[in-house]
């Protein structure tokens, strides 16, 4: 599955999940996923999370 959910909070689960169990980073995911980095960070923006890089989660 390339793309992910469009509904911010179903994103944001799928996200940290994947970069939980399958990804050392957001660029990885991104480029594996095929999706643009800066519209995963926006769209979770809309919800108060932001990427911390060093926990590689979206907190």
């Amino acid at each position: 599955m390339e793309n992910l959910p469009k509904d911010p909070v179903l994103m944001l689960s799928v996200v940290n999940t994947e970069l939980r169990d399958y990804y050392p980073s957001l660029d990885a995911l991104c480029e594996d996923r095929h999706v643009e980095k800066d519209m995963v960070i926006d769209a979770l923006k809309r919800i108060d999370y932001a990427y911390d890089e060093g926990k590689n989660q979206f907190v």
